[in-house]
């Protein structure tokens, strides 16, 4: 049967005109053939799907053509034709490659679940929007916005199928620090643009509507939304900034992972989030007047082509767990508990823990990313670095506690020869800062050293190397 929607009403006229005032003549036409389809089966439960069984355009791309358009470059575009051709294809994989009750807030068999109708193939925009009738009957009364919120409990949203075994996005990602709620940087204005996804889209200029814009939410962690654009395939896994680009304003991690790489004059505050910059080698640290700084950048491999994902090629590796004894599959590791060189558990499954010894993690980050030959050898790479870097900045504490107190004073608009070592001893001993550019690290260490005994009289022990031998 053929639903010309007779009802659009006001709706329908408002097109109407404005085709008209744009000089098209035979507007009904347009109007009808745009938003023509046939009814759906009664147990759909107000779900559209395409226009018909055998279509591949759905009925919401008659009036929203640009969220289509775009919606084509992507995987759910074609995820029915995807499984199929897999070679594994199973009525269990059914509900996540079609139209049906995951991705939105329904709870009982509709669309493709309650029919088996063609018309539902594919992850299509009622998937997350949830059923458009409502909204085709009445489209000024009925918005039928998707839900942003994520974790390992939730019946709607993104979660509800990239999950499992084979695909734990949600289940890595909520154990991540990306998905820790509640925490008090998402509740502070100067924090909430990194810390909280409504933040993030407000700095970022996302005109997202979703559920959760208005009203009163509880903050929401980083969510899958604020990496990933729903609607756009502009960058691969429909990423909202490229990651191959050495620059902290486009790069999509260092958008947020670039803050106060520099230490800042009436602040006593060390480096908050310089990875970026760091990994690029330049416009990071306090840089003493004693230092050759390389015309203003010093790199590591993995700020250069070698790694050209650069955060994500460490950060973001997929991985398969087999057992130790068969051989046979156990997991797949997505890489969203963003983590390089994750612990691993007694199964050999990746996990948040931070304790563990350098021998109980995975470097097998450092292996797919092309920077390092073996995980053997990263893994020595790495305790060379941060032995190195420990002994430097421990030099330097212990420097520290020779010069006057003066020299720590916040109020003299100033960044003292004191006051900068401190902040370079300190981005030293980050995390990850052996691993980002321990060559930079070095250097700046060093030159703090130099410097300290230039302007301070105080001096390292003779046995101190002071060249700069991680590069050899």
């Amino acid at each position: 049967m053929n639903g010309r929607r007779a009802h659009w009403g006001r709706f329908g006229l408002r097109i109407g005109c404005c085709l008209l005032l744009t000089g098209c003549v035979d507007t009904e036409q347009v109007i009808v053939e745009a938003l023509a389809f046939e009814n759906p089966p009664a147990a759909a439960g107000g779900y559209l799907g395409y226009a018909n069984a055998k279509g591949t355009q759905p009925v919401c791309a008659g009036c929203h053509p640009g969220s289509y358009a775009q919606w084509k470059g992507t995987k759910h575009a074609h995820a029915w034709k995807t499984l199929q051709e897999s070679g594994a294809a199973a009525a269990t994989c059914d509900n996540c490659h079609t139209v049906g009750p995951l991705g939105n807030a329904s709870t009982q068999p509709v669309a493709y679940a309650a029919t088996a109708d063609g018309r539902y193939h594919d992850v299509q925009c009622e998937s997350c929007h949830g059923p458009g009738m409502p909204h085709v009957s009445d489209p000024e009364a009925t918005q039928p916005l998707a839900s942003i919120e994520v974790d390992s409990t939730r019946l709607d949203g993104c979660g509800e199928c990239h999950r499992g075994v084979h695909n734990p996005f949600v289940e890595e990602w909520s154990i991540s620090r990306h998905g820790k709620r509640g925490t008090h940087q998402q509740e502070e204005a100067a924090c909430v643009p990194c810390h909280e996804t409504r933040g993030v889209f407000a700095a970022w200029g996302v005109k997202a509507e979703y559920v959760e814009r208005e009203g009163s939410h509880e903050p929401i962690p980083i969510v899958c939304a604020v990496c990933h654009d729903p609607h756009d395939a502009t960058q691969p896994h429909q990423l909202r900034y490229p990651v191959d680009v050495a620059d902290v304003e486009q790069n999509l991690c260092m958008k947020c992972h670039h803050k106060r790489a520099v230490p800042e004059i009436g602040s006593t505050r060390g480096a908050h989030s310089p990875q970026g910059p760091l990994l690029l080698g330049a416009d990071v640290g306090w840089v003493p007047p004693n230092m050759s700084y390389n015309n203003g950048q010093i790199l590591g491999t993995h700020g250069t082509e070698r790694n050209p994902r650069l955060c994500a090629g460490c950060h973001v590796n997929s991985t398969d767990v087999t057992d130790q004894l068969t051989g046979k599959f156990v997991f797949h590791s997505t890489g969203h508990l963003f983590k390089p060189i994750p612990c691993l558990d007694a199964e050999g499954l990746p996990n948040a823990r931070t304790d563990c010894t350098l021998e109980q993690r995975s470097f097998k980050a450092c292996t797919n990313s092309g920077c390092h030959g073996t995980e053997v050898a990263a893994r020595s790479a790495l305790t060379v670095a941060r032995g190195r870097l420990t002994e430097l900045a421990a030099t330097i504490t212990a420097l520290l506690a020779k010069v006057p107190k003066t020299e720590f004073d916040i109020t003299d608009n100033r960044i003292s020869t004191a006051e900068g070592s401190k902040f370079n001893a300190e981005l030293a001993l980050q995390a990850g800062s052996a691993i980002h550019n321990p060559f930079l690290c070095e250097a700046l260490l060093t030159a703090s050293i130099k410097q300290l005994k230039a302007d301070y009289g105080v001096s390292a022990a003779d046995a101190l190397v002071l060249e700069n031998v991680l590069g050899r």
